[in-house]
């Protein structure tokens, strides 16, 4: 029987009971989100002054930016199938299967993007996560010994994300300033005993070169992958200002120090 890691738990989480919030509510329409639009790049709207950050096709920005959204409104669901409500922590839901075992949680959801993003590529030689018990890299290339399809690429996720955490994901990650943050890009903290990990997957920058993100997660129990919303700053939700010191998210409470890449 595989000894399953948890790693999205914070027991002083901004917003812990959100998962037993039996009444959930949707949120009013935000100014930048466009709610009849399907995917990232044309759901959101970018602030006066930004422009969007633009990818040539086999780019994982391009990838992220026309990730698939689900109809505005809907609501999370768990690897149970009940339902997240959303409670000013999302307003969108990313249209990807996670499967029915609870393992789809914060640091697999965002190695779980990395690695669709080249599996789509067919890139299988580069999708690698280290593990926690011996910090040494599973490859993909070696589980599927030849077997490339969806259903054996699938098996190889949830055995990553059964032995893989935000720690090793630190520890696999190299740290980036702030500043010089891409798409595609992780706040992520190890924790003790629980951490979290956020994606960046859309990103604009204004003429002085400041740059503002989306940020996705999951978290736990396994959930789908949801767009944030902004608690910091109400007229800039659902993008965050990238700049130095706290980041708070909905469920979580980052610092700028936080910042990995995949690069």
């Amino acid at each position: 029987m595989p000894f399953f890691i948890f790693s999205c738990k914070n027991e002083n989480s901004t917003n812990s009971k959100t998962h037993n919030d039996s009444n959930p509510k949707i949120i009013e329409k935000e100014s930048f989100i466009n709610e009849k639009e399907d995917k990232i790049i044309h759901r959101y709207s970018v602030p006066k002054g930004f422009q969007r950050e633009n990818y040539s096709q086999n780019e994982f920005g391009y990838y992220l930016q026309h990730l698939k959204l689900k109809d505005f409104g809907t609501l999370v669901k768990y690897y149970n199938g009940k339902e997240k409500s959303v409670n000013n922590v999302y307003n969108a839901v990313i249209d990807l299967p996670i499967g029915n075992k609870d393992l789809h949680q914060c640091a697999d959801a965002t190695m779980r993007l990395r690695a669709d993003y080249l599996y789509q590529q067919k890139r299988y030689d580069e999708i690698s996560f280290n593990f926690l018990s011996d910090g040494k890299p599973r490859k993909f290339t070696d589980f599927a010994n030849g077997d490339y399809s969806p259903e054996n690429y699938w098996k190889y996720l949830e055995y990553v994300f059964s032995y893989a955490n935000t720690a090793s994901l630190k520890n696999q990650l190299e740290s980036v300033k702030y500043n010089q943050v891409k798409i595609g890009d992780i706040l992520l903290q190890q924790g003790n005993p629980y951490g979290h990990a956020v994606m960046v997957v859309d990103l604009a920058k204004n003429e002085q070169g400041e740059k503002i993100v989306l940020l996705a997660q999951s978290y736990m129990p396994a959930q789908e992958i949801q767009i944030l919303n902004n608690p910091m700053d109400k007229k800039l939700n659902p993008w965050y200002k990238l700049q130095q010191g706290k980041i708070k998210t909905p469920e979580w409470l980052f610092t700028s120090d936080d910042w990995k890449t995949w690069d």
